[in-house]
């Protein structure tokens, strides 16, 4: 059985705002409650004018203070932008203010270009280690105080918060793996390495504190509308974003167009990165939904859309979570 989930960038339409964006969000993780989700993460992008979630920790309590019962989280936190002490004491804020309903996912790349990434940080010195073990020291920070202890976290020391490590390629397999944590692959964005990764993950996971056993969540784009024309013509704002993102031109999320002029090259682009990707009519998105499951063997799907109608992307994830209910019950909220 799967477990279906959401990830939500706040996408700020062109000629919005986000303002706009953060309340449309909101919106949407109350629905996703209502229709069974089982979690609602956001993520962290810099410097990007169509994404509002840049201030991830804040959305997430803007988002955790709306509902009542779905997990809210990060998919993910950039740890090499902070420091792992003040990232375990926004999330044992978090977990303080909404205890049991906190995830925090981690994950090593910037989140943004490099320019901007050396605003965050002041510096981009780091070695290949420097992830590990800052994953590491943030694991401690949620352990109970030791004694003698100088540095703790309040609030965070002594609270449960499940940590995953995101990834989109076989290096965070093996850390998830070898810390015996669950692990969220980005095939949503980067599909080429997902089965070698989610093979890799379960054949050497050691269980842990944290899980005892693998799990594995991929991320799929679900665009859904009453048709397969129309839910086409929703996906055109997410492929202009996409290769916008590409081009170095990042901007606003535009509007749908049934004229998109697109080269040779930008169409293999789009098909070779979006390749997971489920667009269509209610029937569509079932027999895609089926077939991602049977060839992934993926314990949680975490869908993901960016549609510029806030209507219609309601709609879209009201006919995904139908069509999962008609999965023999697969989605869930069940406790982790």
């Amino acid at each position: 059985m799967a477990y279906y989930s959401l990830l939500d960038l706040s996408p700020i339409p062109q000629g919005s705002t986000a303002s706009v964006a953060l309340r449309n969000s909101l919106d949407l993780a109350r629905h996703a409650e209502d229709w069974g989700f089982r979690r609602y993460w956001v993520a962290e992008h810099h410097n990007m004018p169509g994404i509002a979630s840049a201030a991830t920790a804040v959305v997430i309590g803007h988002i955790a203070g709306g509902t009542t019962r779905i997990r809210v989280g990060a998919g993910g936190i950039m740890l090499p932008n902070h420091a792992p002490l003040i990232i375990a004491e926004q999330f044992g804020t978090l977990e303080s203010l909404y205890p049991g309903r906190i995830d925090l996912g981690l994950g090593r790349a910037p989140g943004t270009d490099q320019l901007t990434a050396r605003a965050l940080r002041r510096t981009l010195s780091s070695d290949v280690d420097d992830f590990p073990r800052e994953v590491l020291e943030l694991i401690r920070y949620f352990q109970p105080v030791e004694p003698d202890q100088p540095v703790r976290a309040v609030p965070g020391a002594g609270l449960q918060v499940p940590i995953w490590i995101l990834g989109s390629s076989l290096y965070g397999a093996q850390l998830a793996a070898a810390l015996g944590l669950p692990y969220a692959f980005a095939s949503h964005f980067a599909p080429e390495q997902m089965m070698e990764a989610v093979r890799l993950y379960r054949e050497t996971f050691q269980p842990s504190e944290h899980a005892a056993t693998p799990h594995v969540m991929l991320g799929l784009n679900v665009i859904a509308a009453d048709s397969d024309d129309e839910a086409r013509l929703l996906f055109t704002s997410q492929q202009q974003a996409f290769l916008n993102l590409r081009r170095g031109l990042p901007a606003q999320l535009p509007p749908p167009s049934r004229h998109l002029e697109l080269s040779a090259v930008e169409r293999v682009t789009l098909d070779r990165a979006l390749a997971c990707r489920v667009v269509g009519s209610p029937s569509t998105i079932r027999r895609g939904l089926i077939e991602f499951l049977e060839r992934s063997g993926a314990d949680e799907v975490m869908m993901t859309g960016h549609i510029f109608d806030h209507r219609a992307r309601l709609r879209s994830y009201e006919i995904a979570a139908e069509v999962a209910h008609a999965l023999e019950g697969k989605i869930s909220v069940a406790e982790d």
